[in-house]
């Protein structure tokens, strides 16, 4: 016998009620032939002897069991079909699923990026307002007379590790010069042998480019060089300016 083939594309195997159903109206199919084979629809006593287990059926009992089998086999589409339908619909709602978490995780992505970028851009702006915050230290400035100049040689002796004092300088200062830069002793025994004391503390020549400081300018008129080299004389000799109280 033939494979039976579904219009749908795939074969299905006969249930048992089916083999059943279909075997019952092939055998009222023959007898159908066999009692209307005889004129008048009558059988023989021979005839009848040599069939004892046939039994007679009804064109409307035939009827009947074709239209069950009928409506079976079209039960069974049915459940078919429907099974097919719940597992599309299953799949399309994972299908919708996957694609709704694809979707979500993208976004939260998206967001995050898009965060980082604004935190960034933040942290880059704090750090120019602060950048623009700071102000440069101005340099320290000086009055161009003898407080002035005590001062700024007071700063370099600190930095340079030279011991002394505003008041001891300034008295040393007044008893030396009466504070004049440019005031020269000529007549003292510096003076006779050549090297005349100069300056705010009366340095001269050989003292003030022994004890020079780094950074000060190279002239025994210069306050600030004469002054800083003089203090550094003072405490080698005498361990501060400030203790110095008389000619040196």
């Amino acid at each position: 016998m033939p494979k039976n083939i579904n219009t749908r594309g795939h074969s299905r195997a006969l249930t048992k009620r089916h083999r059943i159903a279909i075997a019952g109206v092939a055998t009222l199919g023959a007898a159908a032939v066999a009692f209307t084979a005889i004129p008048g629809g009558q059988t023989t006593t021979s005839e009848a002897a040599a069939a004892p287990g046939q039994v007679a059926y009804s064109s409307e009992q035939l009827s009947g069991l074709r239209s069950g089998v009928s409506e079976q086999l079209a039960t069974d589409s049915l459940q078919s079909r429907a099974a097919e339908a719940a597992k599309e619909k299953a799949a399309a709602q994972a299908r919708a699923k996957a694609e709704a978490a694809a979707k979500k995780k993208a976004a939260a992505a998206a967001a995050k990026k898009k965060a980082d970028r604004e935190r960034k851009a933040k942290e880059a702006a704090s750090r120019s307002a602060k950048r623009v915050q700071v102000k440069p230290v101005a340099a320290k400035t000086y009055a161009n007379n003898l407080d002035g100049w005590i001062r700024e040689a007071l700063d370099i002796m600190d930095a340079k590790g030279i011991p002394g004092t505003y008041n001891g300088l300034y008295r040393n200062i007044m008893r030396e010069s009466s504070g004049n830069p440019n005031a020269i002793n000529g007549w003292d025994i510096n003076a006779i042998n050549g090297t005349p004391s100069i300056g705010l503390l009366q340095v001269i020549k050989p003292t003030f480019d022994a004890y020079h400081v780094a950074g000060t300018a190279w002239s025994q008129y210069d306050p600030v060089a004469n002054i800083t080299a003089a203090a550094n004389y003072a405490a080698d000799k005498y361990g501060s300016i400030d203790n110095v109280n008389s000619a040196y």
